[in-house]
């Protein structure tokens, strides 16, 4: 893996090239609250998120984190260093959850890049990612695909 400099906020359509591999400097610890928030939000009634008692006669021994909340948190700790410049989210593909997330977990992200090409707009291009999500103890967790229409530097810097 060929690990990139990590550029931070105002990455443009030029600063990316396939190939490169961002380490991204934030990790996330998730909290209980958030992922019962957004599992109730989302009206995901699976007891394997609410049901201890059940789950813990589960290979697990505890509640498992809502995979929904897992590929936010990996694509939001990407967002500074891939997304910042984004005219548009255009999609997100092969989505993978490798491990299970628990409460309590911190979750870091790597995103490679796969694709830069143009746009049918003058002060845009495509970038493809491939995003991992790995926890505290390395452990792959998440893998995805995600295309972003980001801005070109020359029409959009200073404004």
């Amino acid at each position: 893996m060929k690990l990139a400099p990590l550029t931070g906020r105002g990455n443009y359509f030029e600063d990316f090239r396939v190939g490169n591999v961002l380490r991204h400097a934030r990790g996330k610890t998730v909290e209980p609250l958030e992922q019962v928030w957004i599992t109730n939000v989302t009206m995901n009634t699976a007891e394997g998120h609410f049901n201890e008692h059940l789950m813990k006669s589960s290979p697990w021994g505890r509640r498992l984190g809502f995979g929904g909340v897992t590929i936010s948190l990996c694509i939001g700790l990407a967002a500074e260093d891939t997304a910042e410049n984004a005219l548009m989210e255009l999609g997100l593909d092969k989505i993978r959850l490798k491990a299970p997330v628990f409460h309590g977990d911190t979750l870091y992200c790597y995103s490679e890049v796969l694709e830069v090409r143009d746009a049918d707009r003058p002060d845009a291009g495509i970038v493809r990612f491939r995003h991992y999500g790995v926890n505290q103890d390395d452990k792959h967790v998440f893998e995805g695909e995600r295309v972003v229409l980001l801005k070109r530097r020359a029409p959009w810097a200073g404004k």
